[in-house]
């Protein structure tokens, strides 16, 4: 199992979804990213594909306020606001959302959901190539982001498919594969699918 560096924890989780904050502001893994939750069982981890970041108030209800004006009438704006005002990292929060598709269990991958979901406040990491190649060994979690709610699945399998492409020797061959497998999936949708397709080319 790949160890990357941790880069947030748990603050939501269900059955086949979970929200993370991370430790830095604006430092969410990128959308698309295969991420690795840590569960209370030695060997146990739950893989989820980020669909979703938000950065926004700690306070529950909150908003964040206009910075980018002091009070002597000065206009500042982007980076300078944070230099203005260091204590953002204090008041704002980043967090990302995966949708669950997978885990491993005594060193075995399962492309389905697990029997628990991860633990609030259990760490979450970012998959590395190795990890990110060898989870898509297998194309069978395509249909549960295609077809899940309230998600923009068809971007999310793109963007998903595009990053393992960066990281497989046999990047056309795995192109043509999951073309083959989205193809199947969306057969009765065809400008569905054409959509899609020109999404995951090189």
């Amino acid at each position: 199992m790949n160890t990357t560096e941790r880069i947030g924890e748990i603050v939501e989780s269900s059955t086949t979804r979970f929200t993370a904050g991370v430790y830095q502001l604006h430092e969410s893994p990128p959308f698309g990213t295969l991420v690795r939750a840590s569960t209370r069982t030695d060997g146990h981890v739950i893989y989820g594909l980020v669909y979703d970041i938000a950065t926004g108030s700690k306070e529950p209800g909150g908003r964040a306020i206009l910075r980018g004006r002091t009070y002597t009438g000065r206009t500042i704006y982007d980076e300078e606001i944070y230099r203005e005002h260091p204590d953002l990292g204090e008041v704002l929060q980043t967090e990302f959302s995966a949708i669950t598709v997978g885990f491993v269990a005594h060193d075995t991958i399962y492309h389905y959901l697990p029997p628990l979901p991860p633990p609030v406040h259990y760490s979450v990491y970012e998959c590395g190539p190795d990890e990110l190649a060898r989870f898509n060994e297998s194309c069978d979690f395509f249909r549960a982001v295609l077809f899940a709610p309230n998600i923009p699945g068809d971007e999310l399998l793109a963007a998903t498919v595009r990053a393992v492409a960066r990281v497989r020797s046999n990047r056309a061959d795995y192109l043509v594969h999951a073309g083959r497998e989205i193809a199947g999936l969306l057969k009765d949708d065809y400008d569905r699918l054409t959509a899609l397709l020109r999404r995951i080319k090189p």
